[in-house]
């Protein structure tokens, strides 16, 4: 095995990714860069202060997280060979890390981001969906306009779109997701990568829906797969409302998910009901 390049002389900023879960998924120059600079930077300086101790690397902690960043420039000024941490996967992908990267250039401090571990990639991959072209989300917005228009643009997409969520609210977003693409859409959810729990489930929205509605826990990342060819875009009103919602009541959907469909679709809310109501019955044995 060829020796690793050496460390450059001279002030930098290092971004290094760290593991998702399993500890030995940190890379050899990762660990040499956390021994060369002369601080660590990091959200949570206990969580990373348990990370440096078990590789036996003792350095100065300095909590920059999305609170504190702010103070990035002064923190360059003090510490010229700087390595940067977030709490997992790599820094400025759905975690601080990008106004670090901001700061350097506005310094003319150097950049280095270390190749390594992040969850998403696995996950789309251990899918089965396309991964030749996707979108990566990251974490929706919790409510309002903005949720509705980013659940939009994943049911009019083409391509796989990938996104994170947290343990409780990943019903709700599975159900939402089921009632703007439609229940048949393929979807998988990964969680607890390349920990002991580590889980991915596989099929379509409503299936997955069905399956966490009693909750689950980890680390957890969505892949919703891309709008088939020659389906109607569902963010188009669509031609008729009681045939998708049959489709929708024998997938499992309930009245309220259905409701909530059709009205995204264009129906009054009264008669949205209505229709939602009477295809549930009639699945009803």
């Amino acid at each position: 095995m060829p020796p690793l390049s050496p460390i450059p002389d001279g002030a930098r900023v290092w971004l290094v990714p760290t593991p998702v879960g399993n500890l030995g998924d940190l890379t050899l120059r990762a660990i040499e860069v956390l021994r060369a600079a002369d601080a660590v930077a990091c959200e949570d300086t206990r969580r990373t202060g348990a990370l440096l101790s078990y590789l036996g690397i003792r350095k100065p902690l300095v909590r920059l997280d999305a609170h504190t960043m702010r103070r990035a420039p002064q923190v360059l000024e003090r510490y010229a060979r700087l390595a940067y941490v977030s709490d997992a996967g790599t820094p400025g992908i759905s975690d601080p890390g990008a106004e670090l990267v901001q700061a350097a250039l506005a310094a003319d401090v150097p950049i280095e981001v270390l190749p390594g571990a992040t969850a998403f990639v696995p996950a789309l991959v251990l899918s089965g969906l396309d991964s030749a072209r996707f979108t990566f989300e990251g974490f929706l917005p919790r409510s309002g306009k903005d949720r509705k228009a980013r659940l939009s643009a994943v049911a009019a997409r083409a391509e796989t779109s990938i996104l994170y969520e947290s343990p409780h609210r990943l019903h709700a977003t599975l159900t939402e997701l089921a009632a703007s693409c439609g229940p048949l859409r393929r979807g998988s959810v990964t969680r607890e990568l390349s920990k002991r729990f580590e889980e991915t489930r596989r099929g379509t929205l409503a299936e997955l829906a069905a399956h966490f509605e009693a909750g689950t826990r980890g680390e957890i990342v969505v892949v919703v797969g891309g709008r088939p060819e020659g389906e109607a875009d569902p963010a188009q009103p669509v031609t008729d409302p009681a045939e998708q919602a049959r489709a929708w009541a024998a997938a499992g959907q309930g009245v309220r998910d259905i409701r909530d469909a059709l009205m995204r679709q264009g129906l009054r809310k009264n008669d949205a009901y209505a229709l939602a109501l009477q295809v549930t019955q009639a699945q009803q044995p």
